[in-house]
């Protein structure tokens, strides 16, 4: 058995969420005070110390939201590639400093009594700290960052900090407990020298604090935020404060640019990088590979509803790697989303959300900003059509290869399946996928292969129309429900003169109660699920899923499929899908593009091609997410 170096591990890493509770002290203290003794509540240390927590997680959430805003950073970002899940499970936990410091400013309130009555303001204390910051804690940090740079020091405890390849605001919290009590010790000295020269202050703690966790996360941010005209004009402030640039390098080349903030140190050290400032100019002025990042294939999505909105990777990262579930933590986060909604729907046409790379090819996740409900309203057709119609243009102006519509995108009532764009620009150069061939595919082949008869409701869809003709093919009898003879007599038509027989028009679900295999297109209330005998299976293609009403009987997940293992740098679940999976008609546009498929897949669904993609997807390592092998499972979900 392998054993772990000294202090690199944290006391309670097997506690899981149940380490917050490690707080409850502090809580009771704040709660007594308040009850009891009401004067001085609120100069309570425990008070400001869990006020402090919360004010310093989120510099790290801000700062962290920032850093993936791909809208607006993707053409400044130092490091092109995504954070990938193996990443944000392994900085799951990068808040254990903020608790070891709680822990170890109670300490020190215990063990220095004259921390009680602190002063609201002291100017002469920010400026000691300031000095014994510059002075003391910067060449400490320097000096032990070296240190750990040496080969055992490293590999015991540093480089679990550089196992992240691509630096982001979590990643300043992500290191051992021992690297973490150094780190304490060089926050703490200039905040104890204030105090222990009597200039001490409620102010000074607030104003080192956040400003050293924004400085941490400001470094560790992969975004070159800083003009460096800035530099230009001012050249010594390239000694005085450091940059993302100047940082990154750091995890690139890590035998330099140690510093703590002050390049300074590096200079003196003779370990600034050469490179540090050319490299800032490149990456501030957007010059990184010419200014654009330009994707071969865009999944052009759209918000479900308000709660689903922030599930995305530039509102909680951690919270975008798992599967959607509506959560109690987002209940007062709605005002908030609320209003982004509206200035998205104001101000913006389409907003990059994540991308992944699959053999050698970026893949980018657009979205409109529409909500599913606005798809419904008949006077925002006209105005949801010209958002798709901006986005479908501006892939064909970037050089995009495939664009895929998701969902409610291709909405057939809404722009015939993609028909729309193509007939008012028939010389776009972007291939415009709906997916749906795919889509159908997955269906079909979840169905048994001794499967006689099965219920088709949506039966006059795009997707069920499709299915039916596929399965009368296999002289499978399929029950259509409609009330539309004239539908149903269109599609019969389509079948081969020895197959339409399989077809069968129906009216009521009663006619389905012998059938153990239903193909719901539709959504369906409990009330027509009751006609279902005990053990039908329903396999479904409505959004949003029907519910799971019939315990004797198996529902199917939506149509989806797992993308193949050497995928790079995915880091965020589609909606409710697992890890690596994708919506079938994602994964159609992504088999469209591997296969270098030219022509525009929109419209009605073309039969003779459901056999011909699911092969193409199993030759390029995608598969049915119903099997295979599934994703290493997350850490315990936790409030981001």
């Amino acid at each position: 058995m392998m054993m772990t170096a000294p202090l690199s591990a944290w006391p309670w890493e097997n506690l899981g969420f149940y380490k917050y509770l490690l707080y409850g002290p502090f809580v009771a203290q704040v709660v007594h005070s308040r009850w009891y003794e009401e004067e001085r509540w609120r100069s309570s240390w425990c008070f400001h110390l869990l006020l402090l927590w919360t004010l310093r997680g989120q510099v790290h959430q801000v700062m962290g939201s920032l850093g993936n805003m791909l809208f607006l950073n993707q053409n400044i970002r130092i490091n092109k590639q995504g954070v990938d899940f193996k990443q944000i499970d392994r900085e799951w936990d990068w808040d254990n400093f903020l608790i070891l410091q709680a822990l170890l400013a109670a300490m020190a309130y215990c063990t220095f009594p004259f921390l009680e009555n602190l002063s609201a303001f002291d100017s002469v204390g920010i400026v000691t700290a300031l000095i014994l910051h510059i002075g003391v804690s910067e060449p400490l940090y320097y000096a032990s960052h070296r240190f750990f740079h040496g080969k055992n020091w490293f590999e015991n405890y540093h480089s679990l900090h550089h196992e992240s390849t691509v630096p982001q605001a979590y990643t300043s919290g992500q290191a051992t407990l021992l690297e973490h009590l150094i780190l304490a010790a060089v926050t703490g000295i200039p905040i104890l020298g204030s105090f222990l020269s009597g200039h001490g202050s409620v102010a000074l703690v607030y104003w080192y604090l956040l400003m050293f966790d924004f400085l941490r996360c400001l470094g560790h941010c992969n975004v070159e935020f800083i003009p460096y005209q800035i530099f230009e004009k001012l050249p010594f402030l390239r000694y005085l404060i450091y940059t993302p640039t100047y940082h990154s390098l750091h995890h690139t080349e890590m035998d330099t640019n140690y510093c703590l903030f002050m390049p300074l140190f590096d200079a003196v050290g003779r370990t600034l990088n050469k490179k540090s400032w050319e490299l800032q100019k490149h990456f501030s002025s957007g010059l990184g590979e010419k200014g654009k990042v330009i994707p071969d294939f865009v999944f052009l999505a759209h918000v479900v509803d308000l709660s689903s909105s922030m599930h995305a990777p530039f509102v909680w990262r951690s919270f975008a790697s798992l599967p959607f579930s509506t959560r109690l933590f987002l209940v007062p986060c709605w005002p908030i989303a609320f209003v982004v909604m509206l200035v998205m729907w104001a101000w913006a046409k389409t907003f990059v959300i994540s991308f992944y790379n699959l053999r050698g090819r970026l893949h980018h996740t657009w979205a409109v900003p529409r909500f599913g409900f606005q798809y419904f309203l008949p006077f925002a057709a006209v105005g949801i059509n010209k958002r798709i119609e901006e986005a479908i243009l501006e892939a064909d102006k970037l050089g995009v290869k495939v664009i895929s519509l998701a969902a409610l995108n291709k909405n057939e009532a809404l722009n015939g399946g993609g028909t729309l764009f193509i007939k008012k620009h028939p010389n776009l150069r972007v291939c415009v996928v709906h997916g749906n061939t795919l889509t159908a595919a997955v269906i079909l082949n979840d169905i048994p292969a001794d499967c006689t008869e099965v219920f088709l409701t949506g039966a006059t869809s795009k997707l069920g129309r499709a299915i039916a003709l596929y399965l009368c093919r296999r002289k499978v009898r399929v029950l259509m429900l409609t009330l539309s003879t004239e539908r149903f007599e269109k599609i019969k038509k389509e079948a081969p003169a020895d197959c339409q027989n399989y077809l069968v028009q129906v009216t009521k679900y009663q006619a389905a109660k012998h059938c153990k295999t239903w193909i719901v297109g539709k959504w369906i209330t409990p009330k027509e699920q009751s006609w279902a005998p005990p053990g039908a299976h329903f396999h479904q293609f409505v959004v949003p899923p029907v519910l799971q009403f019939r315990r004797d009987c198996k529902y199917g997940d939506l149509a989806a499929m797992r993308l193949p293992e050497d995928v790079q740098g995915l880091g965020s679940c589609e909606y409710t899908m697992d890890r690596g999976v994708v919506h079938a008609c994602h994964a159609g546009g992504v088999v469209h593009l591997l296969e270098g498929w030219t022509q525009h897949e929109v419209g009605a669904i073309d039969v003779d091609r459901i056999d011909l993609v699911w092969e193409a997807a199993l030759k390029h390592g995608l598969r049915p997410a119903t099997g295979g092998t599934k994703a290493d499972p997350p850490p315990p979900c936790k409030s981001p």
